[in-house]
């Protein structure tokens, strides 16, 4: 009785899809939109053989060996493929605008403190613009303060910390800041991140550096300046950091817009509508 009930209705289903699409217009299903742009060829990029290995096009900042690529990492440990940070805070050698940075970080264990005297520091862009590395797996502080927040100015929209001993994924999509000549802002910088594969943070539009001492604003700068890591009196670890330049694929508009009849092999602009011109 319910086999034949169900095949009642799975048969409605299938008619009134079918019904749906005979209704389509053949000019709808047959018209072509052709945008007129000119494309250039996406360079291929082989990927890592994981998530977390570098690909083919990345640039690796500390592959478990030294710290060569950073300024200032005197007083920082690499012990056991592990970078532990030390009384100094870091800078890359080289210099970075817009980029996809890839960082493993690990809270200490055991877990000493409360707030933000717990496995504190932090991965900054352009010296000025902070994601914070906070250990808050059932830990309590200021949210905008909490591991995953950009500082001061945007909570991870969720808490997707490991406990403390274990690692813990930054993928960060990092757009920077442009200025005018005259030293205005022509566009500001966005941020995007994944914690462990979480969205954490979506695109946000920031409102100026993140400083712990006065409201976020914004202060000319070079396009590209080092990504650096904080110290904050926590030996926090680091592994498996690299980081990709990035560049909006742009095509030239070589053509106007048009559609395309494969019915009747008409084409017409796209300003003239949807329907062939008469």
């Amino acid at each position: 009785m319910m086999n034949s009930a169900f095949g009642r209705i799975t048969s409605f289903f299938a008619f009134s899809i079918a019904s749906c699409i005979a209704f389509i217009p053949l000019s709808a299903k047959n018209l072509e939109y052709l945008p007129g742009i000119d494309w250039p060829e996406p360079p291929v990029v082989t990927p890592g053989a994981t998530s977390s290995d570098p690909p083919s096009d990345a640039i690796v900042l500390f592959d478990g060996k030294d710290l060569s690529a950073w300024e200032g990492a005197e007083s920082w440990k690499v012990e056991d493929g592990v970078a532990i940070a030390g009384p100094n805070m870091i800078h890359t050698k080289q210099k970075f605008g817009d980029c996809q940075l890839h960082i493993e970080w690990s809270a200490p264990s055991p877990a000493k403190g409360q707030g933000q005297d717990r496995g504190n520091s932090g991965v900054f862009f352009m010296d000025v613009y902070e994601l914070q590395v906070l250990d808050s797996y059932q830990a309590k502080t200021y949210f905008d303060g909490q591991a995953g927040a950009i500082y001061k100015q945007s909570p991870p929209m969720v808490n997707a910390m490991r406990p403390p001993g274990e690692w813990n994924t930054y993928d960060i999509i990092w757009t920077a800041p442009r200025f005018n000549s005259d030293g205005t802002l022509a566009s500001p910088a966005y941020l995007t991140a994944l914690q462990n594969g979480v969205l954490i943070q979506n695109h946000y539009e920031l409102a100026g550096g993140t400083y712990w001492n006065e409201p976020p604003n914004y202060k000319m700068h070079p396009d590209k300046l080092p990504i650096s890591l904080q110290y904050h009196g926590h030996p926090v670890r680091y592994r498996n950091i690299w980081v990709r330049d990035f560049k909006q694929i742009k095509g030239i508009q070589a053509r106007e817009p048009m559609f395309h009849d494969h019915d009747s092999d008409k084409k017409w602009k796209a300003s003239e509508g949807t329907d062939p011109p008469s």
